[in-house]
Order: structure tokens, then C-alpha cells, then sequence
């Protein structure tokens, strides 16, 4: 997985820049709210040195009409601020959302192999998270902050250059250690961003294989698992609290000092003369105001660091190449015949460890061509390469002369169909399932799938018919039963290509020849992939491929290769003895 991180050049013109209005007017409010915050320390001053000095009333009236009235208006611009930059953070958080899911589920066959669903769901839900921190409150927070802070500033020079002085060295200070800190943190939260993925990756598998756990009586072992994840992220996560804390006891520290020289450095000029109480007491208030935002700015840092580390593994995610990126696949095809050749096909997982060497062979338009061989001899990886879910490594496969390496994605597998030995059933019900490849298919076209592939036999026996929910990969269902929506779901969606792995692998003998008359129909016309174990699903086929440690063994009809007495014969015969 390529590395990356994310720029704040890179955020401000993807992210903040676009939204620059919403955060100029944001921004326009904290400025209101922090300035309608001053009239308190300002309006101090008049109280202690004009209003009780002079007892006055009508000016005491006055102040406390201003301070409720700066009240409300920071009440009202805090409501607008929330209400404007909150719910905009949202739905940025689900744009990048629905941006993520749609570049992973772009990207190549062999990622999803490498990768625990658990994980991915966690990049894409948790990962983008953090961008409420930017587009949020938090970023014009600590803009507001900042502004607030050299607003303060002026304002305590104006009463005293000594005692500002004084309270700047301990502030600056404070400032260095955020820095070194922060730029420590932000490993620490890319670094939780991937334990959280595989904590949550091994609990989903957890969950769904929970059948198998039980069977084992492995739930201890599972148990141990998570509770070892758990303890890594619990060890990551007091990692980064041991440093932000630092960053608070430094500022409670530095900032404690300066509170404790202004006292003395005030009192002595208070008592000198040099100071009014009141100027004390409002040079005190201000200080809190520029101190206050300085601490917070320390949070958001936080915050931010941990969007950023957040947006570094979106980031990987979005610079991945899909496996149709539009520069390479350029050829559409409106509607494929079916002629399908591999031209001296090799491919390999690893490197040095081919799977496939010099595969040759022709699939004519409307051809059944059976794939067998012992497990692991690389039929699945010959289906996968007609299916466009691998790429051969060399040589060339051609769909109606066409390579296929070329050939636009969308327009070749909006013309695939597949049923593998376990196909994947979504949790909903029946009709949901059927219908996946074509949701707006005709009740005739629904109904003629479901008694094509013998799915009426045993939904007409559920209460709710076609509307059972089958629970979550169809787990309410027998083996047999989910084979036979699959069929049901690859024939609604009426392909030019087909691939049938192992299709009748889960079905009963009845059943079998039930879906076998089915699958016939099916495939007339139709260029046909079909991996069997079971060599008597296969007698009719075309041409029949026996694959072996890579390589086309044997090839012909079934008459032919049992004539041959070969490795087809062999396990022709030897089936038969089972």
C-alpha cells in the first residue's frame, strides 16, 4: 500500500478553500462573539474606578445594559456557528464517505484479497471522521482564537508594557512545547487510525464466523484475540494522552507563573500608584480572555492533528489506481458475441510463483468449455482472468477479437454472469437478492428466474414467499437453497458470459438434475465457464480443459478424453467408484 501524507497546502485546496464562504462568515461571527466578549473586562474597569468610586447609578444602568447585551449577542452568534459550520462538517464527513466506498470498491480483486472487510469499513466510516475539526468549529475556533488573542494583547499593552511583557515569555514558551508536541502526536494518531481498522476487521470476522468459533469451542481463543487488539489500541491511545497532557500541565504551569508575577508586579504598582485598581482588575479579566483562547488553540491542535493523521489514510485510499481508471480500458463493447481466446495466458499471485504457464485455448461464441483438475491446479484462476477480475501477467485474452486487457470494465461485466460454489447472498429477502443484477425487472422476468431455477419449490412453503428475509448472507437458508437464488439471480440478469463455479456444489441429487435442465437452458447461447468437481455435471460440455500444476493437460469432448484413458479418465473413473 503506496504511503502518504497529507499536505495543509493540500487540505486548504481541497477542503477548506471550496468552503470558503461558509468559513469567512463563520469567522465573521466568532469575531463578533469574541469582541461582544471584551465588554466584560472593559466594562470592569469603568465599574470599579467610575461607578462604585462615584456611585454612580446611571452609569452602573448603562454597563449592565451593555454587558447583557454582548451576552446575547455571543449567545446568538455561538447558536448561528454551531448551526452553520457543524452541520456543514457533517456532510462533508458523508461526502468523503460515499467518495472512499466508491474508490475501494473501484480498486482491483487482489486488494479486497489482502484486505479484512473489517478494516475497510473502519477507513471509510472512521477515517474521514476528523474533517469535522477543519471545516468545523475547530479550524475558525482557532483562527477566532488567535484574533481574540492579539486583540488582548493590545489591549494589555495599553495598560502595562511591564506586566505583558512578563506574561509573553511564559506564553511563547507554551507555544514551542504545542509544537514539538504535536508534531509528535500525529504518527501516534495515524498509527490508532490502523489498530482501530484491524481491531475492527477481526471483530467482524469474529461475528460472522461465529458458527465455525462455536463448533471449535474457540471462543477463548477469539476472546484472547480481540482483547490483545484491544490493549494495543488502549497502549496507543495512552500514548497520545501522556502527550497532550503535557501540553495542558505546561500551560497550566507557564500560564500559573504569570498569574503569580501579575499579582505581584500589579500590587506594587498599585500601591505605587503607578496603577488604578480598576485598570488592575481589567488588565486581570483580559488576561484570562487572551490565556483562555491560547489553551483552547492547544485542543484544537489536538483535534486537527488528528484530522490530519485521519485524512493520511484516506488519502492512500484515494491515490490508489482503480482497476478501470479510464486511460488504459478505453474500448466499449455494446453487445459481446461471446468468442473468448486465450493467447499463451501466464499469471502468478507472487512473483517466481506462476499459477498459470502458456495457457492456450479457444471459447467459440455460445461454447460450454469445462474447467477440472485437482483443487489448486488453477481452474478459479482461469474463470477469474475471463472475468476481467485478474489480469494475465503475459500473453493476451481476446473477447470478439478485442483484447480484453483494453476493454472498457462496466461495458464487458454489465454482460457477465456469475454463480460461485458459496455466491454471496446480501441480508434482505428473496426477491431483493433475485433481483441484485437488474432491480427493475418485470414481475414476468422475476417470475420466470425464480421457476427456472426451481426457487418456487421451497419459497412457495415460506409464509412471506419471496419477501423472506433470509438474514445476513442468507444464513436462515440450507446450502442448496442459496445456490438456487444464485442461479435464479444469474439468469434474471441474462449474460453473454457466464461463469459457473462449482454452481451445483450445494444441491441434493434431485435438486441437482431440477438445476442442471436449468442450467442448460441458460447457457444456450451463451459463451460458458464451468469449473466442476463433480465431472458428471460436465458430460455435455464442448470442450472439456483438464488443468494441471498450470498447464492444459488434456482437451477435448468427454467421449474423446475418456478414449484417451488420461488424467481425465482417471478421474472420471475414479468418481465413479465413489
Amino acid at each position: 500500500m503506496s504511503k502518504s501524507k497529507v499536505t495543509i497546502g493540500h487540505v486548504f485546496k481541497t477542503i477548506v478553500w471550496p468552503r470558503r464562504n461558509l468559513l469567512f462568515l463563520g469567522l465573521i461571527l466568532i469575531v463578533i462573539s469574541r469582541i461582544s466578549g471584551l465588554t466584560l473586562p472593559w466594562a470592569s474597569k469603568y465599574l470599579v474606578d467610575e461607578v462604585i468610586a462615584n456611585k454612580n447609578i446611571t452609569m452602573l444602568y448603562y454597563l449592565l445594559g451593555g454587558v447583557v447585551a454582548a451576552i446575547i449577542v455571543q449567545a446568538v452568534t455561538s447558536f448561528l456557528l454551531t448551526k452553520l459550520l457543524s452541520v456543514e462538517a457533517q456532510h462533508l464527513i458523508s461526502v468523503l464517505r460515499v467518495r472512499v466506498q466508491k474508490q475501494i470498491l473501484q480498486l482491483p480483486i487482489r486488494f479486497f484479497d489482502n484486505s479484512k472487510s473489517g478494516a475497510l469499513v473502519s477507513r471509510i466510516m472512521t477515517d474521514v471522521e476528523g474533517v469535522r475539526n477543519l471545516v468545523g468549529t475547530g479550524l475558525v475556533q482557532l483562527v477566532g482564537g488567535l484574533l481574540s488573542a492579539v486583540i488582548c494583547l493590545v489591549l494589555l499593552i495599553r495598560i502595562s508594557p511591564l506586566m505583558t511583557l512578563y506574561v509573553l515569555v511564559p506564553v511563547l514558551v507554551f507555544g514551542f512545547i504545542s509544537l514539538k508536541a504535536f508534531n509528535k502526536i500525529r504518527p501516534i494518531f495515524r498509527e490508532r487510525g490502523k489498530l482501530n481498522a484491524e481491531v475492527t476487521g477481526r471483530l467482524t470476522e469474529t461475528l460472522n464466523g461465529v458458527r465455525v468459533i462455536k463448533g471449535f469451542n474457540a471462543e477463548a481463543q477469539e476472546i484472547k484475540s480481540f482483547e490483545a487488539g484491544v490493549e494495543k489500541l488502549f497502549l496507543n491511545v495512552k500514548q497520545s494522552l501522556t502527550s497532550t497532557s503535557l501540553v495542558t500541565s505546561a500551560a497550566t504551569f507557564l500560564l500559573g507563573l504569570a498569574s503569580a508575577g501579575i499579582m505581584g508586579i500589579g500590587g506594587y504598582m498599585i500601591i505605587d500608584g503607578a496603577m488604578t485598581f480598576g485598570d488592575f482588575l481589567s488588565f486581570t479579566l483580559y488576561l484570562g480572555f487572551m490565556i483562555a483562547p491560547i489553551v483552547q488553540m492547544s485542543n484544537i491542535g489536538s483535534q486537527l492533528t488528528e484530522a490530519f493523521a485521519g485524512l493520511d489514510r484516506t488519502e492512500e485510499i484515494m491515490n490508489m489506481t482503480p482497476e478501470d481508471d479510464g486511460t488504459v480500458r478505453t474500448t466499449k463493447i455494446d453487445t459481446i458475441k461471446g468468442d473468448i481466446v486465450f493467447n499463451n495466458v501466464s499469471f502468478s499471485y507472487e512473483e517466481g510463483k506462476p499459477v498459470l504457464q502458456d495457457i492456450n485455448f479457444t471459447a467459440p461464441n455460445g461454447s460450454v468449455t469445462a474447467l477440472v483438475g485437482t483443487s489448486g491446479s488453477g481452474k478459479t484462476t482461469i474463470a477469474g482472468l475471463a472475468a476481467t477480475f485478474l489480469n494475465p501477467e503475459s500473453g493476451i485474452i481476446t473477447v470478439d477479437g478485442v483484447d480484453l486487457s483494453k476493454v472498457s470494465l462496466s461495458s464487458f461485466r454489465s454482460q457477465l454472469g456469475v454463480v460461485l460454489q458459496d455466491d454471496f447472498l446480501f441480508e434482505g429477502t428473496i426477491r431483493e437478492n433475485i433481483l441484485f443484477p437488474r432491480p427493475n425487472a418485470s414481475a414476468e422476468e422475476l417470475d420466470r428466474a425464480v421457476h427456472a431455477a426451481h426457487v418456487h419449490e421451497f419459497t412457495d412453503r415460506f409464509e412471506k414467499g419471496l419477501d423472506t428475509v433470509i438474514g445476513e448472507r442468507g444464513v436462515k437458508l440450507s446450502g442448496g437453497q442459496r445456490q438456487r437464488i444464485a442461479i435464479a439471480r444469474a439468469i434474471l440478469a441474462n449474460p453473454r458470459i457466464l461463469i459457473l463455479d462449482e454452481a451445483t456444489s450445494n444441491l441434493d441429487t434431485e435438486s441437482e438434475s431440477f438445476i442442471q435442465d436449468s442450467l442448460r437452458s441458460l447457457m444456450k447461447g451463451r459463451t460458458t465457464f464451468v469449473i466442476a468437481h463433480r465431472l458428471s455435471t460436465i458430460r455435455q460440455a464442448d470442450q472439456i480443459l483438464v488443468i494441471e500444476g498450470g498447464h492444459i493437460k488434456e482437451r477435448g469432448k468427454h467421449e474423446e478424453l475418456i478414449a484417451q484413458k488420461g488424467r481425465y479418465f482417471d478421474l472420471y473413473t475414479y468418481q465413479a467408484r465413489i
